[in-house]
């Protein structure tokens, strides 16, 4: 291993020391930024240039945008502890995060040429996938070297959705939405069941997390077989795969269980997060059959599944990784609060006795407030150097 020591004081501005600080920070402004645009477009009716549907942009946009900055985020911060090789900083990460930005911004530029808009926004998995596969293979961490082709899957995704637009092909951008909410799925449950288990045991006392060795073993490729599943809509697989990963992931949430973890914000946030991706996968099953929307199952992962683990992770990260006490006062709790509402009433959001659109932005609103909360609490912390004096 290559120790990340090295003799290096911060400046007062540390947004690019490590890769969390300005996708995290980012991330959250688009997430809320983000969805109120979306609520304005889907509301009355408007149109952006280059996504002419909407639809396409707003779930392009919390995938391909909000997700995969938090994603790219974690990855370039996990990866060097895992690997104790220092990732990008300074400089280059700042150019990484440019390139994000103009993947956002240039479709509202109605002079920008589509092949730059979609070269643009395309570029950003693959680098991320570079700068993640270098320490991973400098430092022999071989296996972690399972997220090259998850980013590398993402850039296909993404392609799949820019090729459309441009009239290249047609009916791929919807599929390519699609294996982009799988592979969020397929790596929240890598990483959930990783961290999970780890933060209720570090966070909560006295807890011990029961991991069942035939659930990790088998969890993983059947999520994997399940996107296959779902991606070539094998329909007579999709209710037995799907009731097995639920089957799997009510086990998984049983072994981590402690009710001591209901006094941790920090820790609950994330079991609620996997629960709703649990839940997902149940509602996936109960779709299949017509039984339930499709749309409930999908923001089941989405607005349940990815919006407490995100926040979660997020809120924890930034302060573990900033050398700060693991604690939150009221202002994140009630994030967390406002997100868990917003979630529940998304996914419920056809049973409630509310006007679909009414129910649909009270649940945006929440969420928006959510990441408002984050940003007024989190931005100082992202932009100062470590409260311990070292670098990162």
């Amino acid at each position: 291993m290559i120790s990340i020591d090295e003799p290096r004081k911060s400046s007062p501005f540390a947004l690019f020391n490590l890769g969390f600080r300005p996708f995290f920070l980012l991330g959250a402004i688009s997430a809320a930024a983000m969805l109120a645009v979306w609520l304005v477009l889907y509301s009355s009716g408007m149109r952006l240039n280059y996504y002419s549907n909407t639809l396409y942009w707003h779930a392009h946009e919390m995938l391909f945008g909000f997700t995969l900055a938090i994603i790219a985020g974690f990855l370039l911060t996990a990866v060097r502890n895992w690997t104790s090789v220092q990732t990008i900083f300074g400089t280059p990460l700042a150019l990484l995060t440019l390139l994000w930005v103009g993947g956002r911004v240039l479709p509202f530029i109605p002079v920008a040429p589509d092949w730059l808009i979609s070269a643009v926004d395309l570029a950003f998995a693959p680098i991320v996938a570079i700068a993640v596969a270098y320490p991973i293979i400098r430092s022999r961490n071989y296996r972690n070297l399972l997220f090259i082709p998850i980013l590398s899957a993402f850039f296909i995704a993404n392609l799949l959705v820019h090729l459309e637009i441009m009239g290249v092909t047609e009916n791929t951008a919807m599929t390519g939405l699609h294996l982009a909410l799988y592979l969020v799925v397929m790596v929240i449950t890598v990483i959930g069941g990783r961290v999970i288990p780890f933060f209720t045991e570090r966070g909560v006392q006295g807890a011990t997390s029961h991991r069942y060795a035939w659930v990790e073993k088998s969890v993983i490729p059947a999520t994997l077989i399940w996107l296959i599943v779902m991606l070539a809509n094998i329909e007579m697989l999709q209710l037995p795969v799907s009731l097995l990963l639920f089957a799997l992931s009510l086990i998984r949430l049983q072994g981590w269980f402690s009710a001591a973890m209901f006094k941790v914000p920090l820790v609950w946030v994330l079991h609620a997060g996997y629960l709703f991706l649990t839940l997902g996968f149940g509602l996936t099953a109960l779709a299949g059959q017509g039984m339930v929307s499709s749309s409930i199952a999908i923001h089941a992962f989405a607005a349940g599944g990815i919006g407490l683990l995100t926040l979660g992770m997020m809120a924890r990260v930034s302060l573990g990784h900033t050398g700060r006490p693991l604690a939150i006062g009221p202002m994140i709790i009630s994030a967390f609060i406002l997100m868990l509402l917003a979630a529940v009433i998304r996914v419920a959001i056809t049973w409630l006795p509310i006007p679909y659109l009414a129910g649909l932005h009270l649940s945006g609103t929440l969420w928006i407030l959510a990441w408002m909360l984050f940003l007024v609490h989190y931005l100082p912390i992202l932009l100062r150097p470590r409260a311990d004096g070292l670098f990162g």
